[in-house]
């Protein structure tokens, strides 16, 4: 498989008022093409900033983050702006739509935004909103939609640039159980069946364990690695897990 990401002695500091927080330190990551990869660990463990970093969100203080052979971190503001808009979904925890979009209009944007050919997008959200199993709810603004039905159009709306690697930020945090469980369900299936690489940082092992690997920070280094099953055995990460960063 190629590799799509990776990390070479990645570090993030942050200063304020006269002290240094090492939020990550010596980072060294490769992940494939067609992976399902959680990274775990609790709150404080630098896991929301190497996402950010990978998205370019974030600068790194040392180091090198390569997509697809490039060095976003060496990119200049525009080029970055531009490298996710075009190669990169972002999901985030608080679904980030827009209230005045209806759900087919906020899968879109980001081609509109791009100069998409408007007489295209209708095909195209009703494709995307079909993956996600809403295509009859696609002319609803997200108020008239449930938390899991508002993530899921979110995920919908990274898939529409068919970016190289799809990043989720505790994609789950703003639901319940079941609705959960249904969306890491939703990104194994987008991972089995159509090929997307995935990147998503979460403290919770029943989300971790539909993965392909499992990477656990803690107090912003890597400190091993879970081969999950992608079934969603949550035992088998959750005791893996305290063994590494208990």
């Amino acid at each position: 498989m190629a590799t799509v990401l990776e990390a070479r002695n990645l570090s993030k500091e942050y200063r304020g008022g006269g002290e240094v927080v090492h939020a990550l330190r010596n980072i060294d990551l490769t992940i494939e093409q067609g992976q399902f990869v959680a990274i775990m660990g609790a709150s404080g463990s630098g896991k929301s900033t190497l996402l950010h970093l990978m998205g370019g969100l974030d600068l790194p203080t040392s180091g090198q983050l390569l997509v697809e052979g490039q060095d976003i971190s060496r990119m200049s503001d525009r080029a970055r702006t531009l490298f996710r808009r075009r190669r990169a979904g972002i999901i985030f925890q608080a679904f980030n739509l827009l209230p005045t979009l209806s759900a087919a209009e906020n899968v879109t944007l980001p081609l509109l935004v791009d100069g998409g050919a408007k007489d295209s997008l209708e095909s195209k959200a009703n494709e995307l909103l079909s993956l996600v199993d809403l295509a009859h709810r696609q002319t609803h603004r997200p108020q008239a939609l449930s938390g899991g039905e508002q993530q899921r159009v979110a995920i919908a709306r990274a898939l529409a640039n068919d970016p190289i690697i799809v990043l989720a930020d505790e994609p789950t945090g703003n639901l319940d159980s079941r609705h959960s469980a249904e969306i890491w369900q939703l990104l194994r299936r987008l991972t089995n069946e159509r090929g997307c690489t995935v990147i998503a940082v979460t403290h919770e092992a029943p989300g971790a364990a539909y993965a392909d690997r499992v990477v656990v920070l803690k107090d912003g280094v890597i400190v091993g690695e879970i081969q999950a099953d992608g079934k969603g055995n949550a035992e088998l990460v959750a005791a893996s897990y305290t063994k590494l960063a208990g």
